[in-house]
């Protein structure tokens, strides 16, 4: 049994789909199928269920994905040791993030990481594509992501702690004809049953107002529902709605008013995940440590 055959075994698994698993992996789809065949050969067992549409466990192959990931992890952390003991940090890390960091300059950050660790590469994945922080979270479990940006009350999954980089307030944003808009603050209960425009459930921010207003006891409409948070002040301006969007990221505009709320607690949390179910490769400590020392991504 050979480390690219549990590498392969895996990337099926937890995509569901060869097509899936040789891009994640980069090779073609038939190499996926050849080395899963040769592992079922070896094995004397079927590992997969082959569908038109998904491809799914068999009971054997539930009983190896555990054992093959703390194989994988175990080769990983084995080269990991010798790197670290020769000085020579190098790897790929696979790190989760949100559309938007608010405060955090990712793109500095990770400029900055690179040039002081030039022999480690980075594949981001977005939370957009992975459903939201809950979807982040879940991939830093399962070992599919080394790190992640996330956000969101609450405690986090089995498997994964939270460091928190930075809080920022949730403030009002209306247009210019909005009947608050020639107030400087703004109370929960004038905000019954307005039009909002928010972020899918799942994710950080959404998990915030969604909180705020059931503690107040006031209903909303949420209208449209979108994934960067600028184009939600754009949304905004043309009149379709009301949004509650982190402090600094809608700049002054002639036409849209931003106020805080007095007597809720809007508080977007954004936190580096790391994972507390195995030991992270030289890499992804070294991105820790730089993450902490720069946490807005710039110095």
């Amino acid at each position: 049994m050979e480390l690219r055959q549990l590498e392969c075994f895996v990337a099926v698994a937890e995509e569901s789909s060869f097509t899936r698993a040789a891009a994640r992996l980069h090779i073609v789809q038939s190499a996926v199928s050849a080395t899963i065949a040769s592992l079922e050969r070896e094995l004397r067992t079927q590992l997969l269920w082959r569908t038109s549409r998904r491809v799914v466990l068999t009971e054997t192959g539930h009983a190896l994905l555990p054992k093959a990931r703390a194989a994988l992890d175990a080769a990983r952390e084995a080269r990991a040791a010798v790197d670290e003991a020769g000085g020579d940090i190098r790897g790929t890390l696979h790190i989760g993030t949100m559309t938007s960091l608010g405060p955090i300059d990712l793109p500095a950050m990770l400029g900055s990481f690179h040039r002081q660790y030039p022999a480690v590469s980075v594949h981001l994945a977005t939370a957009a594509s992975s459903g939201g922080s809950p979807g982040l979270l879940t991939a830093l479990t399962e070992g599919r992501l080394d790190l992640a940006f996330v956000s969101g009350p609450g405690r986090p999954p089995t498997g994964a702690q939270l460091r928190e980089l930075t809080s920022t307030p949730l403030d009002l944003v209306v247009s210019a004809d909005h009947r608050l808009a020639d107030r400087t603050e703004a109370a929960m209960a004038e905000l019954n049953d307005e039009a909002f425009i928010d972020f899918p459930p799942g994710y950080g921010n959404r998990a915030v107002t969604d909180r705020a207003f059931t503690t107040a006891g006031i209903h909303r409409h949420v209208t449209i529902e979108i994934t960067d948070i600028t184009a939600g002040a754009d949304f905004v301006r043309h009149g379709l709605g009301i949004a509650l969007l982190p402090r600094g990221v809608v700049e002054p505009h002639a036409d849209l008013t931003t106020l805080p709320i007095t007597d809720a607690l809007l508080n977007w949390t954004i936190s580096l995940a790391v994972p507390d179910n195995r030991t992270p490769s030289a890499a992804a400590r070294a991105f820790e440590q730089f993450v902490h020392q720069h946490p807005k991504g710039r110095g």
